[in-house]
């Protein structure tokens, strides 16, 4: 299983999480866009600086090759599925209370 493969199902499987299992829709928010680009940039920053000092390596094969501040592309998806996952489930308890 390459890394472009696991970064696109989890993907998949944080927007079907956000928009039907909790039914929260922060796609849909302006609110969430601009946590994004907030967040963004330090995700770039970390991904390049992990990545130009060798700290953190991928194989060939298991990457597109599409490179984005020295970080593979399958790094920023990836990362947007985890915030959007994470941010999806703090909204989604806050109502709960």
């Amino acid at each position: 299983m390459s890394y472009t493969f696991t970064a696109l199902a989890f993907l998949a499987l944080s927007i079907v999480f956000d928009m039907k299992v909790t039914g929260v829709r922060l796609l849909r928010r302006r609110a969430f866009w601009t946590s994004y680009a907030i967040i963004l940039p330090f995700q770039l920053l970390t991904n390049w600086w992990l990545t130009s000092r060798n700290i953190v390596m991928y194989r060939s094969g298991a990457i597109l090759g599409i490179r984005i501040a020295a970080a593979p592309l399958e790094d920023l998806i990836f990362g947007f599925a985890l915030i959007l996952g994470v941010l999806t489930l703090w909204v989604r308890l806050g109502k709960r209370r």
